[in-house]
């Protein structure tokens, strides 16, 4: 198989990445996908780095050792700040995209110069995070909200969960507005959260702004691939696969994409191993 034939591995802790995916499928429509949903082992947001660094390593070496990926999207801010530097250095020759929450844009389209970040407590403190918020010190305001047990509502889809998680974490980034002193822009910095973005619109003006990370991965992924060689022939391949495999309960993560991904539906797939278990492949492949 050629190499530009070969998949794009995507990882996070669970089913958040499947926001990044989405993005990811849109701008790279003939591309072939490997989602590997490390559930079994999370969530990655409240444990330490070396945790979060060692479940990286061991994800990335399945993808490579079994699918022979050719490119990987850690769609997870947390591995991202543990472990992204690490693992590119630990794998040159594979071009690695990480996420780190959108200050950036955030702080170019905010107004009133008050943004919140909404982001797992692992992430928020972190140190890559700290840098990239001392970075914005001069020019805007930031507030970190620490979402605890909001991956975890969104990974059950524990409805009434998810509508008083929302409720309360918004409540701490506000109060929004366009006034002086108030909090215009909300940066969504877990893949997770932008799959309840219409629960976390119902407690915002409609002049909130939401940031998140995906086009911006997708583009980025793109650029790589471009610079690399390595682009799926656009004219000559039909649009690409995806296959979706999980170190947890694979039915957990066929529901949730049958949820919460567009695209085509998903059919029936494998789990993993669980926990303690060797990693081993998936034996269904999905469109």
């Amino acid at each position: 198989m050629p190499v530009t034939h070969a998949p794009i591995g995507v990882f996070d802790s669970g089913v958040g990445g499947l926001s990044v995916l989405a993005a990811l499928r849109a701008e790279l429509p003939h591309e072939h996908f490997v989602y590997f949903a490390d559930t079994a082992y999370a969530p990655y947001g409240e444990r330490g780095d070396a945790y979060v660094i060692d479940r990286s390593r061991k994800v990335i070496e399945h993808l490579v050792r079994e699918h022979r990926i050719k490119a990987l999207v850690i769609a997870c801010n947390t591995a991202t700040t543990a472990a992204v530097h690490l693992m590119r250095a630990e794998n040159p020759d594979l071009p690695i995209v990480g996420l780190e929450p959108a200050l950036k844009p955030a702080v170019a389209v905010s107004r009133t110069g008050h943004i919140s970040v909404m982001a797992t407590r692992g992430t928020l403190a972190s140190a890559k995070y700290a840098a990239l918020r001392d970075t914005f010190a001069g020019s805007a305001d930031v507030r970190s909200v620490p979402c605890d047990g909001l991956v975890k509502a969104i990974e059950g889809m524990d409805t009434p969960a998810i509508a008083a998680l929302c409720a309360r974490y918004m409540a701490e980034a506000g109060p929004f507005g366009e006034a002086s002193g108030e909090v215009d822009t909300v940066v969504l910095g877990c893949t997770h959260y932008p799959l309840v973005k219409d629960e976390l619109r119902r407690h915002a003006p409609a002049t909130l702004r939401f940031i998140d990370t995906g086009l911006p991965v997708a583009q980025q992924t793109r650029r790589l691939l471009a610079s690399a060689g390595l682009l799926a022939d656009e004219h000559g391949t039909p649009r690409g696969s995806l296959r979706l495999e999980s170190s947890g309960h694979v039915a957990v993560l066929e529901a949730a994409a049958a949820h919460w991904l567009q695209g085509p539906s998903q059919g029936p797939s494998q789990g993993l191993p669980a926990p303690a278990a060797p990693l081993a492949p998936s034996t269904a492949t999905t469109a």
